[in-house]
């Protein structure tokens, strides 16, 4: 019972003390001072870029003279990506036409090319390690 007790409290101690890195998110191109940033994190493909319920973190950033930005603080070493919208009305949708496509402004990490349709995780993952990360994502 000793062993198993000694064992438990390695593990949470172990837990407590996994690195952890700081990530700088910088959000440029703002046209419209109002509204928030609604943030997605994720660790994978798997629905990536906009079905919350499997990012590993959902985030709003207030806009502020035109700017937003965060420090995130409990990201574990890894890869992920990031994708975002400007939510002007604070209604917490990304506003699409009548053919799908986004009304309100977005971005990915990576800041990658488009053409038909959304990037894919591997075209818009950075790197989580051990040295703080600066990601600064320009609005579609």
């Amino acid at each position: 019972m000793k062993f198993i007790l000694i064992t438990l409290l390695a593990a949470v101690l172990s837990l407590k003390d996994s690195p952890q890195t700081l990530v700088n998110l910088n959000v440029l191109n703002i046209k419209a001072n109002k509204g928030i940033i609604q943030v997605l994190i994720f660790k994978s493909q798997d629905g990536f870029p906009e079905d919350i319920d499997k990012a590993v973190k959902s985030l709003s950033i207030p806009v502020k003279n035109f700017s937003a930005s965060v420090v995130i603080e409990d990201l574990s070493p890894g890869k992920y990506a990031v994708s975002l919208f400007h939510d002007e009305d604070g209604d917490g949708k990304l506003k699409k036409n009548s053919v799908g496509l986004p009304i309100e402004r977005y971005g990915f990490s990576n800041n990658p090319t488009l053409f038909f349709g959304p990037p894919s995780f591997s075209k818009c993952a950075f790197s989580v390690g051990s040295s703080p990360v600066l990601i600064e994502i320009s609005l579609k």
